[in-house]
C-alpha cells in the first residue's frame, strides 16, 4: 500500500466540537448547535461530537457573502 494515497493535504485541519467551531465562526456554542442540528453548517458527528473540516467551514461562508 502507497502512503502517498493516504497522504493528508496540507490544508485539512479538523475542527473538533460544538465550542471550537462556534469559536471558529463567531457564533455561540447554542447558536453552533442549533445549526450543526438543522444540517446547516458542513459537519458531521464522530463518535457523539460534532467535527468540522476548518477550510470547508471557511469555504462555506465565503460562498454565503
Amino acid at each position: 500500500m502507497a502512503t502517498d494515497d493516504m497522504a493528508v493535504p496540507a490544508n485539512f485541519e479538523l475542527v473538533w466540537g460544538v465550542h471550537e467551531i462556534a469559536k471558529l465562526i463567531g457564533r455561540t456554542p447554542r447558536q453552533t448547535f442549533h445549526m450543526l442540528s438543522k444540517g446547516e453548517l458542513p459537519a458531521r458527528k464522530v463518535g457523539g461530537r460534532w467535527v468540522a473540516e476548518r477550510g470547508k467551514l471557511i469555504a462555506f461562508f465565503m460562498e454565503a457573502a
